[in-house]
C-alpha cells in the first residue's frame, strides 16, 4: 500500500474445526450463530481488535469531503499499480466470494492472481463441479456453502442476483467473521444495502462495489464503483488495495447515487436492445442477412443486441425490476416509442420532426464542436454481414430517435454520467450522437421515416416489443422476464460466439476513443 502501511489480518481465536464437517446450510444445534463450525469459545476478557479497525459511531460519508475540484476529480481515482499486491511483510487478507457466477469467477481469478487467498462457494449442488474446476488453481479454495466462506474471510463479497440477495445474506450473514468487511456486486444497491443492514452483525463494516462491465471485458480502465457505506479509513484502504488488481478506475458514490446513475445509463440502454431482439425474433429475421440492417450504426445495434442475449437474463432483470428509477425510465422509453410511431401513422410529420429536433437540442446542444465518439471507419469495421456499402438501404431508426426523446423527457443529459458508464452505454451514446450530430444524416432519417413505409411493419413489431418489456418490468415478475428473455436468446444462439468476439473489439475501440476525447 502507499506509504508502506501494513494492514493486519483480523482473526478471532476459535476452536479448530473437526475432521468431519457438515455441508448443510443449517447450523448445528450447539452453535449459537448459524455457522458450520463447532461453537467457538468466548474471547478472552482482554481481547481487542486493532484500534484502527474500530467502527465509527456514525455512518461514514459515502464520498470524502470535496474541495474546489470538479465532479469527476472528486469521484474518480485510478490506483497505482503497486497497490494491487498485499504488503510482502504482512500476511495477506483473505477474500470471500459467495456466488460463483460469471462475475464471481472473474473476481476470484483476478484477486487470487494478485496473491490473495480466495474462499468461495456457490449453491451446494454445484460444490463438486466448482471444486473440480478450481482444484489446480493457486489461492482459490472452494467450500460447500457460505458459512465456511463468511466465517474465515476478511473481506466478503456477495456476488449473487439482486433478486436473491436478501435470502442469501439472511442465511450466511450471521456467520460473518467478527470485524470483517462485507460488500456486494449486485447492479441495484438499495436491496443489497437493506439486506446487509437487516441481517449482518453490527461489528461488520460495509463497503460495496460494482464493476460496470461484463465478465468477458478487460476491466483495465473500466469504471469500478466503490460504496463506502459504513467503514473506517483502514478498512476502506484495504478494500481499495485488494480491488486495485483490476486496474479499473474507481468511482466513489453512495448507494443512492449508484442506483440513480445506473438507471440513467443502463436501464433504458438494455431495454432498447432487448426490444430489438424481441422484434427481430417475432419477424423471424436475422438482421445481418438483410440489406436493411447493414453497416454503420446498424453494426452497433446487431452486435450489442446479440451480446446482451448471450449473457444470463438475471444480469439485466435485477437492475430493471428492483430499481424504481429504472422502471420509470423504461416506461418512458416505451411511451416515446409508441408516441413517435403514432405520429408517423397519423401523418403528423412536422410534429414528429419538431419533437425529435427539440430532444436532440436538449441532449446534444452543448456539444456542437466536439468530435464524435464513433466514426464511419470505426463503425464499418465491425460487421456480421458482408453487404457492400452501395447496396445498403436507409432506416427509420425508431429505436435511436425514441432513446433521445426518452432522455429529453426524463431530463437526462447522458454525458453527465460518463465517469461511470458501461461499454454498452458508450456505444449506444456513440450511435445516437452519430445520427443526431450530423444534420444531413438526421434529416435523411426524418424524411425516410415520414415518406417511406418500408420499415412500418418492423417499427410496429418494435413498438410491441418495447411496450412488452416495459410491462414485464412494471409487473416485477422475474419469471416472466426470464421467459421473455430466453425466447430470443435461443433464436440467436448460433451467432453468439462471433458477436461476442466482434463486441469485444468494439468495446476496446470505444474505450480507446473515450480516452482520446478525454471523456473518462
Amino acid at each position: 500500500m502507499p506509504g508502506g502501511r501494513q494492514v493486519p489480518v483480523l482473526s478471532r481465536r476459535v476452536a479448530a474445526p473437526s475432521t468431519t464437517i457438515t455441508t448443510s446450510s443449517t447450523p448445528p444445534p450447539s452453535c449459537a450463530r448459524p455457522c458450520p463450525c463447532p461453537s467457538p469459545p468466548a474471547p478472552d476478557s482482554d481481547f481487542q481488535f486493532p484500534h484502527y479497525y474500530d467502527l465509527p459511531t456514525t455512518t461514514t460519508p459515502a464520498t470524502p469531503p470535496r474541495s474546489n475540484t470538479s465532479y469527476e476529480e472528486a469521484h474518480t481515482h485510478t490506483p497505482p499499480a503497486e497497490m494491487s499486491a498485499p504488503p510482502p511483510s504482512s500476511p495477506a487478507p483473505s477474500v470471500g466470494i459467495i456466488g460463483m457466477g460469471d462475475m464471481g469467477k472473474m473476481y476470484a481469478r483476478r484477486i487470487a492472481a494478485a496473491g490473495y487467498r480466495v474462499n468461495c462457494c456457490d449453491r451446494e449442488d454445484r460444490f463438486p463441479a466448482l471444486q473440480a474446476e478450481y482444484s489446480e488453481i493457486e489461492n482459490v479454495h472452494v467450500y460447500a456453502n457460505g458459512h465456511f466462506v463468511a466465517r474465515q474471510s476478511d473481506y466478503i463479497i456477495y456476488s449473487v442476483e439482486a433478486e436473491h440477495i436478501d435470502k442469501v445474506v439472511a442465511m450466511y450473514g450471521p456467520s460473518t467473521k467478527v470485524g470483517a468487511i462485507v460488500g456486494g456486486q449486485t447492479s441495484c444497491k438499495a436491496p443489497e444495502i437493506a439486506a446487509f443492514e437487516r441481517h449482518l452483525p453490527s461489528d461488520v463494516q460495509l463497503i460495496s462495489c460494482h464493476s460496470l462491465h461484463g465478465p468477458n471485458v478487460d476491466p483495465a480502465g473500466q469504471p469500478l464503483v466503490l460504496i463506502r457505506h459504513r467503514a473506517t479509513d483502514a478498512a476502506f484502504a484495504l478494500v481499495t488495495q485488494i480491488l486495485s488488481c483490476f486496474n479499473s478506475t474507481f468511482v466513489h458514490l453512495s448507494a443512492a447515487e449508484h442506483d440513480r446513475i445506473t438507471a440513467d445509463t443502463q436501464a433504458v440502454t438494455h431495454a432498447a436492445f432487448l426490444s430489438m431482439g424481441t422484434a427481430w425474433t417475432a419477424n423471424a429475421q436475422f438482421p445481418w442477412e438483410s440489406t436493411r440492417w447493414s453497416g454503420g450504426i446498424e453494426n452497433v445495434k446487431i452486435n450489442i443486441t446479440l451480446r446482451i442475449y448471450s449473457n444470463k437474463w438475471h444480469v439485466y432483470a435485477g437492475l430493471a425490476i428492483l430499481n424504481p428509477a429504472a422502471q420509470a425510465q423504461i416506461r418512458q422509453y416505451a411511451s416515446s416509442v409508441t408516441e413517435l410511431f403514432k405520429l408517423l401513422l397519423a401523418g403528423r410529420h412536422a410534429e414528429f420532426a419538431a419533437r425529435i429536433r427539440t430532444a436532440g437540442d436538449f441532449v446534444f446542444g452543448s456539444r456542437p464542436h466536439t468530435e464524435l465518439l464513433l466514426r464511419d471507419e470505426l463503425l464499418d469495421g465491425f460487421s456480421l454481414s458482408g453487404v457492400p456499402r452501395a447496396e445498403r438501404t436507409p432506416n427509420s431508426h425508431l429505436s435511436l430517435l425514441a432513446m433521445v426523446d426518452c432522455w429529453h423527457r426524463c431530463g437526462i443529459v447522458p454525458y453527465d454520467h460518463m465517469i461511470c458508464s458501461t461499454p454498452l452505454f458508450r456505444l449506444w451514446l456513440g450511435a445516437t450522437e452519430y445520427l443526431f450530430r450530423q444534420p444531413g444524416l438526421l434529416q435523411d432519417c426524418l424524411d425516410f421515416a415520414a415518406r417511406d413505409e418500408t420499415f412500418r411493419s418492423d417499427d410496429l413489431e418494435f413498438t410491441f416489443a418495447a411496450r412488452g418489456w416495459s410491462e414485464a418490468v412494471s409487473f416485477g415478475d422475474f419469471n416472466a422476464y426470464q421467459k421473455r428473455f430466453e425466447g430470443p436468446q435461443k433464436y440467436f444462439e448460433p451467432r453468439f460466439p462471433e458477436a461476442v468476439r466482434i463486441g469485444n473489439e468494439m468495446i476496446k475501440t470505444i474505450l480507446s476513443r473515450t480516452r482520446e476525447l478525454g471523456e473518462e
